[in-house]
């Protein structure tokens, strides 16, 4: 919704004020609606920016998040809730973004819903772990037990599938950040030493 229409909206006034008052009331407005996923997200950003860290790690889990949720054991197919495809080809392009798949699904069922994933442009690096950081490589925290993730999409954890795959495109079909190239993973931290 453009800040506009959010504006008279929730004002019910016709027209649009372009005053500072005004336009800090609309960004108040616009943090308020926006899913709490984006804003971790966002924040996420900004951390990893601060640390200097390349690559980030989404969590994402299929049934009630990506897809329509289908338990049937004969049938597997994904029903992609709206934007969640488009959103997940954008977050496959990036080089610092890795994609881990977080299911429960039965290994045959995964190596079927990979095929779909692939042939869909999306690519999931790992399914239900992250090698990439664990406590051998001299990571900042014990993860023999538990995967290291910066971001979870889970419907199981508040993620809205029906509204916030939409925020979620939107946001990185328009972001413009990226990090350095040169920056290194997170095996260099100091305050565990």
């Amino acid at each position: 919704m453009k800040s506009t229409e959010l504006y008279k909206k929730e004002t019910n006034l016709e027209a649009y004020n372009n005053s500072i008052p005004t336009n800090e009331y609309v960004k108040w407005l616009e943090r308020k609606i926006e899913p709490s996923i984006l804003t971790w997200i966002k924040n996420m950003f900004k951390h990893a920016k601060k640390k200097e860290w390349f690559a980030v790690y989404f969590v994402i889990d299929i049934h009630g998040t990506i897809s329509k949720p289908d338990y049937r054991k004969t049938s597997k197919e994904i029903i992609y809730y709206p934007y969640a495809k488009e959103t997940l080809q954008l977050l496959s392009d990036r080089e610092d973004i890795v994609l881990i798949l977080f299911t429960s699904s039965y290994p045959e069922e995964i190596e079927r819903y990979n095929e779909i994933f692939k042939k869909d442009n999306i690519i999931f690096k790992y399914i239900n772990e992250n090698p990439e950081i664990s406590d051998t490589k001299g990571s900042f925290g014990y993860y023999r037990n538990k995967l290291y993730f910066n971001a979870l999409l889970d419907d199981k954890s508040g993620f809205s599938p029906k509204t916030d795959w939409k925020y979620l495109y939107d946001y990185f079909r328009t972001t413009k950040y990226r990090p350095n190239k040169e920056w290194l993973m997170k095996y260099k931290e100091e305050y565990h030493k």
